[in-house]
């Protein structure tokens, strides 16, 4: 059924239970998108904008697609929860990371590729995937660089590299449990850290065109902080915007401003990438 209908409705949870009892479906077979986002206005009453979505029941394709998202992202879930567990991740990131990093790194490299690797198959057998693991370690940038092959592989990459990047932070974790030194980790796969690379780096140009002409700073949607470099990066050297990083955790974001707007003159400064 690929009948698409539009519901309107005070709050996002009524709008899909209005869509579910017109399709005639259950929730794991609705797909929707938010046209609209409810607001309650001043008051409650001036302003007031109801909550609209486009709805239909999922072909089997898309079916199959979301099934696999959910199993992927469970499977991740499971072994973030066993990591923390094992090797105290939270401590592990913040008190063990940034003193690793001015270190000597010293490891064996190895036990680090096996260790990367077997972790890797792991969670995609728990996905039931079969991939297979292409490894190399650059000295230069203390950086072990990491790619996946296989079929399906966006199932790995997710929603804007939102599972890739969970999973390169939990390789990172059980990697450097077996380090003297920090070691950087880059999980890539089907090329996607330099595709996103340049759609960000074009997206970052287009909105400092629109600052620069409107004079008014933009706020993006919020990124991970591997994201957010690429943009403070791609615009550092520019000399009428300035870029900074605002909000907490998920719902950090970065905004892009007039230089003058945050610093009351055209005078030149790099924003510090230890922020993110």
């Amino acid at each position: 059924m690929d009948e698409k209908i539009t519901i309107s409705a005070k709050t996002l949870d009524e709008a899909i239970t209005k869509a579910l009892i017109e399709l005639q479906t259950t929730s794991e077979h609705l797909q929707y998108e938010v046209v609209q986002k409810e607001n309650s206005g001043f008051l409650g009453i001036f302003g007031a904008k109801p909550c609209v979505i486009h709805a239909k029941v999922m072909n089997k394709e898309a079916e199959e697609k979301s099934s696999s998202e959910k199993a992927a992202q469970k499977a991740i879930e499971e072994k973030r929860a066993m990591v923390k567990k094992e090797h105290r991740a939270p401590e592990l990131k913040s008190q063990i990371f940034e003193k690793k990093e001015k270190s000597v790194l010293k490891f064996d490299e190895t036990k680090i590729k096996n260790v990367a690797e077997d972790f890797l198959k792991q969670v995609s057998g728990a996905m039931g995937m079969e991939i297979s693991i292409e490894t190399s370690y650059d000295p230069e940038g203390r950086e072990l660089m990491i790619t996946m092959l296989g079929n399906d592989m966006g199932i790995l990459i997710g929603k804007r590299g939102q599972t890739l990047d969970s999973l390169q932070y939990l390789v990172s974790l059980v990697v450097n449990k077996e380090t003297e030194g920090y070691l950087r980790v880059k999980l890539d796969t089907e090329n996607y850290r330099e595709r996103r690379k340049e759609t960000l780096e074009i997206l970052a140009k287009n909105i400092s065109y629109k600052v620069k002409r409107t004079k008014c700073p933009v706020s993006l949607e919020p990124m991970n902080p591997y994201d957010r470099r690429i943009i403070h990066s791609a615009l550092q050297n520019d000399r009428y915007v300035i870029t900074r990083s605002e909000g907490e955790d998920s719902y950090r974001h970065v905004v892009i401003a007039p230089r003058k707007d945050s610093y009351g003159g055209n005078r030149r400064e790099r924003y510090d990438f230890r922020k993110e």
